[in-house]
Parts: structure tokens; sequence; C-alpha cells
């Protein structure tokens, strides 16, 4: 079959899309291609400077796109909670959210909450955002969400006795595969109850791969390692894009998927169903997981639960 590719992405035209983290890197490059298919993006940034000057960038690209930015720190609930308030004041419509933004292997470090940073940035501060632009999301007609994970999933494990790294001793790489496999479980018992709730809405995962995302000054000596080399053998941030905007955007995704490139272990090539861990399709976690994030970050996600002998 052909690649799919930037070519294949349908008329955004009339759709309104949110992208997280879409100052640099994977979320600038969707945006980009969003708006350069004619959708009304939202940067949504935790800098707003930087924000302001991607979206410039963006409207530079596309003279006729209509780009703003507007200020959203995953690692606040507070801001989440505003972000998510003046959409709903400025909006009546939400064809699109892209939930990508993302902190990869700092030091131990928490967020205004007191979660752990990858894992409250990551995961609760989007699950957060789902919940609170769910209703928006609910009464646009073939609207989508887009969970953003990775590769290292499969490292992760969902520790639910020590979600946020209170007792163990903390282990970054181990930490962010956690991130990343609770943003699949979220796309399972989203997928799950949006089923059994019988709506149009429609939950998608994705991921880059090996994407080489500009340097990496500041972050653990492996990844500046490992970034170094990906400079020449990664895909380029147009190729390691595609898998997301797929997962976004081909009327043929259908709720649940998860897209990622096809070869060499899923780290380069053109946009293809992705595999996923054993414990990514744990539908007794993906349950627990929920409950405490709807506990830990205030938000109730007002969907009926489903029985984990069905769907």
């Amino acid at each position: 079959m052909p690649h799919w590719t930037y070519d294949d992405i349908p008329d955004q035209r009339g759709r309104t899309v949110i992208v997280t983290g879409a100052n640099s890197g994977l979320g600038l490059e969707t945006a980009r291609a969003l708006a350069g298919k004619g959708a009304r993006v939202v940067l949504a940034c935790r800098d707003r400077g930087r924000g302001e000057a991607a979206a410039e960038a963006i409207r530079a690209r596309h003279p006729h796109g209509e780009v703003h930015c507007r200020p959203l720190d995953l690692a606040d609930l507070d801001s989440v909670a505003a972000f998510a308030t003046a959409y709903r004041a400025e909006h009546d419509r939400l064809d699109l959210l892209v939930n990508n933004a993302g902190v990869l292997y700092p030091r131990l470090r928490r967020t205004r909450q007191g979660f752990e940073l990858q894992f409250g940035t990551n995961y609760l501060g989007h699950f957060a955002l789902t919940g609170r632009l769910l209703p928006l999301l609910l009464a646009t007609e073939q609207a989508r969400i887009v969970n953003v994970a990775s590769n290292a999933h499969r490292t992760g494990r969902i520790d639910l006795d020590d979600l946020n790294w209170q007792r163990r001793r903390y282990a970054r790489f181990a930490a962010y595969g956690q991130s990343k496999l609770a943003m699949l479980l979220f796309t399972l018992e989203l997928h799950r109850r949006l089923t059994g709730a019988g709506t149009s809405l429609r939950v998608t995962a994705a991921h880059p791969g090996w994407t080489y995302t500009g340097p990496s000054q500041g972050r653990h000596r492996l990844v500046t390692i490992v970034n170094g080399i990906g400079r020449y053998l990664a895909m380029p941030l147009a190729e390691g894009a595609l898998p997301i905007l797929r997962a976004a955007t081909d009327p043929d995704a259908e709720g649940g998927s998860y897209w990622g490139p096809a070869h060499r272990a899923e780290n380069v090539g053109p946009p293809v169903p992705a595999t996923r861990s054993a414990r990514a399709l744990d539908v007794g976690v993906a349950q627990q997981l929920w409950a405490q994030s709807e506990r830990l970050t205030g938000v109730p996600i007002d969907l009926p639960p489903v029985d984990a002998t069905t769907l």
C-alpha cells in the first residue's frame, strides 16, 4: 500500500484544533500541518513568548491560516482550569484535541500540586484538560482526541500505590515510561467509555518513534548522546509528526487505534497501526488509574464506566 503522507491529510477547513506544547518540536510541526490544511489552530503553550513566536512562524508560512496562542501550563491544574474556561468562552466547538506536550527525563521535580513532574505534566495535566473540555468535544460532531505516547511505554509500570514517586527511589527513565503508559491506559478506558456511551467522539493515540526534535541542552547526558546520533539517523520532524497527524485526521483511524512508524521496531518509517505492550491493554489497571486520576486532579469525567468484561 502507498505510504500515508501530508498530502493525505483531509481538508481541515471549518475545524478548530488545540495542540498542547505547540511552540516547538512535534507540537509545532503538527500545528503547522493542520493550519496548512485550513484548520483554526490554538497553540496551548506554557511559555507565552515562544508560543506567540511559533504562531507568527506558522502564519508567515500559511498567511491565510487562523492561528492563536493561549497560555497553558500542564504542571499546574489551576492553569489547566483557566485555559479550559477561557477556551469555552471564546469557542462554541472543538473538533480536535492533540494531547502532545510533555517533559522528558528531568531530575526529581514536582508540579504545583505536588505530583511527580513527568506523571503530572505528561499525563495528569492532559487527563484534567480532556475532562474539562469533554462537554465541548461531545457537542462537536465527529470530534477527536489524540493522546501522544511513546515506545518508552514498554518500560513503564503503573504503581497504583505510589504513582507520584513518594516512597520509591526516583528513576527518571522509569517515571517517563510510567507517564506514557498512563496515556495509553487513558486512551483504552476513554475509548471504552465513549463506545459505551454511543458518541461520535473518537480517541486515538500515536507515537513518533525516533524523531530528531532539535538540540537537547540541559537534558540528561544519555539523552544528549542519543539525540546527537539521531540528528543523522532519526526521522526529521516532518516525518515524525505523521503518526500524530494520521491519528488526528485519517477518516479510517478507528477509536482506540494506536499509530506509529512502520520500520526498525517502530522507530522510523511511514505511519501505520502500532503495537502496544500487554500492560497497555490491562482494562483493570486502566479503570483503577482512571479513578485515581479523577481523585488526584479533582476533575471527574462525566462518562459512565463500562464493565471490564465488555468492549
